[in-house]
């Protein structure tokens, strides 16, 4: 654990607060987590298959709560296409995607947008809200499969598809 993140452990529920915010888990029955000095060990209850994969997504969920608490975390979309523009305005994203009217779309809480460019920034300290929020802006316009236009994630590859080809006549022209 990091010294700026304050832990408390309760019987089914652990809770994180740090510099960028508070996440609490609940804990399932088959685990407990316990506090020793400045870390959390998780420990199960009882030895079963299920016991184990709960084990494992609890011990990443913890370690994912800490990084957002101290460092946070971001996924950045662009924005791909001729007149497409993304605009903050206030804390909220205005959107501009060749649609016949423009969409605002409002920061839920604990989010928070950066646009340079072509590029908008979707930063939080919950890695679950910030990864929804990214999908739900991206599923507004999502690459197109012909031209790639659209919003994409930054890292992501788009595969075009080949476009109609040339159809030549009985004639022979064409040829």
């Amino acid at each position: 654990m990091i010294e700026n993140v304050r832990a408390v452990v309760e019987a089914d529920q652990v809770i994180l607060e740090g510099p960028k915010g508070s996440l609490s888990l609940a804990i399932p029955n088959s685990l407990e987590v316990i506090k020793l000095g400045d870390s959390l060990v998780v420990k199960k209850k009882i030895n079963t298959d299920q016991a184990q994969a709960d084990y494992g997504t609890v011990r990443q969920l913890l370690a994912n709560m800490v990084k957002g608490v101290t460092q946070g975390w971001f996924k950045k979309l662009q924005v791909v296409g001729t007149g497409y523009v993304a605009q903050k305005k206030d804390q909220n994203l205005n959107l501009s995607l060749g649609l016949s009217h423009q969409i605002d779309f409002p920061a839920p809480d604990g989010i928070q947008f950066e646009v340079e460019g072509d590029v908008i920034s979707v930063i939080g300290f919950d890695k679950q809200k910030v990864g929804e929020v990214a999908y739900q802006i991206r599923s507004l316009r999502p690459p197109d499969a012909y031209k790639g236009k659209g919003i994409r994630y930054l890292d992501e590859e788009i595969k075009l598809k080949p476009g109609k080809a040339a159809k030549v006549g009985e004639s022979g022209e064409g040829q």
